[in-house]
């Protein structure tokens, strides 16, 4: 019970450190947290510190066990330990996974269209076995059905190992390839396997060709990107004619064509790159579809003959009012998705009538909806996933000729769930500028006015958060809270100009607007000041460290899980992994100095100061390499040493663990209640 005797929280030392750029110069006291040998941390006094903080965290959460328990207990009970997914067709096999009782991972499984034995091609159980993390990256069967290739991440730094299954014996090939961070594409026949490496900065800058049965050294390199901001990923046609090569980064994309039968062949350039214009393309027989935002920033389709790939003709044009967002081709048909007013839109369409669109229609006003996994060239019923806050998730056939509907499987929820003591509404609250800002709510029926409220928010790169369900979020629900989505500015939920609105030079929208969604849940009676927890991650946890900076008194808990909160040192740093892709994101503050000034003001770590905050719970990740471990430590070391209250301010870091947290499905869910067993204590709602 050592932890249980701890009084005081560690303090981490102070140790001078400058640095001056534009001719301004910021003092930086825990820039030591930084281990210079990283990604390898093995400082003892930086780990010695690390431990210190989750020793800090285990001792003030241990009186909140019985609650943790609980809560894990209720979201454990709504999960279905043994489940399955709905089988679906891909060439001679049908294809599914299955969870078994008490399985913290996956289980792949297949069985012949003809009639046969079940066949297990993958146990994630038994890849996980002894490990204290793993993450299966990229999975693809050969185009024959012989082989499985798929990759392995089992320490969280999000550096896979691929390896290659034979399917008929169950052995692995000799063929080992670690250090990947992409798909695994079949080319030539089965022959060859098309992959991008991480580079010693974290950056796939490139796609390599594998030959099966031939060492690693003779692997052809078919494309290397010399922006060091761009990122390259491989895939293959709907058609699988064609292997698409696409670089990227924020902003900016350019695409290149070979013939899979013939990957060493001379690329076809689609468009050489032109600064902010993204395109992605697909082929049908001899046209491509070209879908991009090169004259709409709400995109356009657009097609052009192979022949003459970069000379683009207006198919669909862009619109203010619809947000396309994909395009998928099938042999018959083909599906547009997007967005009507941030509500997701299905529309099959047709190559030889474009004037025909079919809408796939839904039962409720709000809700998530997508294409699933639709593997085949040649489909005429389409698999469909549906969910809404109140509606657990659904799984649909879409039967293209006769527009109808079949639902396959509905979401189980063991422990039982009524969808009839919940509503969700959607409303608009007026941001300080007038812009309306889309807030999603679930509450129960029953729930009286005023009561606690949780606010979720992300707002960055373009990622809408759909208000789609989930039963964790039931235990705060259950227990009289109103749960809140803000669609705030920098996800692209109404569209790119949504998006646009919350980067750059208008990154600050997205934390006005949040805070501005909350004052305006306080006015309409759904709660009070005080009484809201807030949460996000990542970015989301940015959000997080900038909106308790700047309306402190506003919250009664924070939670921000691996927060982006160093922003001004990361964007200095060229040498870190995401660096010099994040810079059309955020600004270049190494040759900018307004965009310098500009990220100091907000930055989270860069703005605390001397004032009262509210009660912060925040995790880390050792291995992460998208938000470093040390952003999340100097950010708790300086609110300790700046904050003026005796609130509670507590870091866990996993240290065996990345971005993403613990791996498996319950261990997952035991970080989700200990978030919501430190909401409830803060709020003092445990009893």
């Amino acid at each position: 019970m050592q932890a249980m005797a701890l009084t005081t929280p560690p303090v981490a030392a102070k140790k001078s450190h400058q640095f001056t750029h534009h001719g301004i110069t910021v003092s930086d006291d825990y820039a030591w947290l930084r281990d210079p040998g990283y990604p390898e941390v093995t400082d003892k006094e930086v780990l010695a510190h690390l431990e210190a903080e989750n020793k800090w965290f285990e001792s003030r959460m241990a009186e909140r066990k019985p609650l943790i328990d609980t809560l894990f207990k209720e979201m454990r009970g709504r999960i279905k330990e043994a489940d399955k997914s709905v089988p679906q067709k891909d060439g001679d096999y049908l294809y599914w996974i299955e969870f078994e009782e008490g399985a913290e991972y996956k289980k792949w499984w297949r069985r012949p269209v003809a009639g046969g034995e079940d066949q297990l091609i993958l146990d994630e159980v038994a890849l996980a076995e002894g490990k204290e993390y793993f993450r299966l990256g990229a999975l693809s069967v050969s185009q024959d059905g012989k082989l499985l290739a798929y990759a392995v991440d089992d320490n969280g730094s999000e550096r896979f190992t691929a390896r290659i299954k034979d399917l008929d014996t169950g052995e692995l090939l000799p063929d080992e390839i670690p250090g990947t961070l992409s798909a695994l594409v079949w080319v030539a026949g089965d022959k060859g396997l098309v992959y991008s490496l991480a580079n010693e900065q974290w950056r796939t800058d490139n796609a390599r060709l594998h030959w099966l049965g031939q060492p690693l050294s003779s692997d052809v390199e078919l494309y290397h990107e010399d922006d060091e901001g761009f990122r390259v990923g491989s895939s293959l046609s709907s058609n699988e004619q064609w292997l698409i090569i696409g670089s990227s980064d924020h902003e900016t994309s350019e695409v290149r064509l070979i013939p899979a039968a013939d990957p060493l062949a001379k690329p076809i350039l689609v468009k050489l790159r032109a600064k902010g214009v993204e395109y992605d393309v697909d082929l049908h027989g001899e046209t491509l579809f070209v879908h991009t935002n090169d004259t709409h920033e709400n995109f356009r389709l657009a097609t052009a003959p192979l022949s003459s790939p970069g000379e683009w003709t207006t198919l669909i044009e862009g619109t203010d009012e619809f947000y396309l967002t994909g395009v998928d081709l099938f042999r018959d048909f083909y599906v547009t998705e997007g967005r009507v007013r941030g509500l997701d839109r299905i529309e099959v369409r047709y190559y030889d009538d474009p004037a025909r669109v079919e809408p796939i229609e839904f039962p409720e006003a709000s809700y998530s909806a997508g294409l699933g996994d639709n593997p085949e060239w040649a489909m005429d019923v389409l698999r469909v996933g549906y969910e809404s806050m109140v509606s657990p998730s659904t799984v649909y056939d879409y039967d293209v000729a006769t527009r109808s509907l079949t639902p396959l499987k509905v979401q189980e929820i063991p422990s039982g769930y009524d969808a009839s003591l919940y509503v969700t509404e959607r409303l608009e609250i007026p941001a300080r500028d007038g812009t309306l800002i889309p807030v999603s709510v679930l509450t129960r029926k029953d729930r009286a006015p005023g009561g606690p409220l949780h606010l979720y928010g992300y707002g960055a790169y373009g990622i809408a958060i759909d208000p789609g369900f989930s039963t964790s979020r039931l235990s705060l629900v259950d227990r009289g809270f109103a749960y809140a989505i803000a669609h705030i500015r920098g996800g692209d939920d109404l569209g790119r100009a949504w998006y646009k609105a919350g980067k750059l030079e208008r990154r600050t929208n997205t934390f006005t607007d949040f805070v501005d969604a909350a004052k305006g849940l306080i006015e309409r009676g759904y709660t009070q000041a005080g009484r809201i927890s807030i949460s996000g991650g990542s970015a989301g946890g940015e959000l997080m460290g900038a909106v308790a900076n700047s309306d402190p008194g506003l919250w009664g808990a924070v939670v921000a899980h691996v927060p982006f909160v160093d922003v001004l040192s990361t964007m200095l740093d060229a040498d870190l992994p995401l660096t010099p892709g994040e810079w059309p994101e955020w600004g270049n503050p190494i040759d900018d100095k307004a965009a310098f000034e500009l990220i100091q003001s907000y930055s989270p770590y860069d703005q605390v100061k001397a004032q009262a905050y509210p009660p912060i719970m925040v995790t880390a990740g050792l291995n992460d390499p998208r938000v470093t471990y040390w952003e999340p430590a100097k950010w708790v070391a300086k609110l300790r040493e700046m904050k003026t209250d005796r609130n509670e301010l507590i870091l866990k870091t996993n240290m065996g663990a990345g971005h993403g947290g613990k791996s498996g499905r319950f261990e997952s869910l035991k970080e989700t209640a200990e978030e919501f067993a430190f909401i409830l204590w803060q709020l003092g709602l445990e009893a």
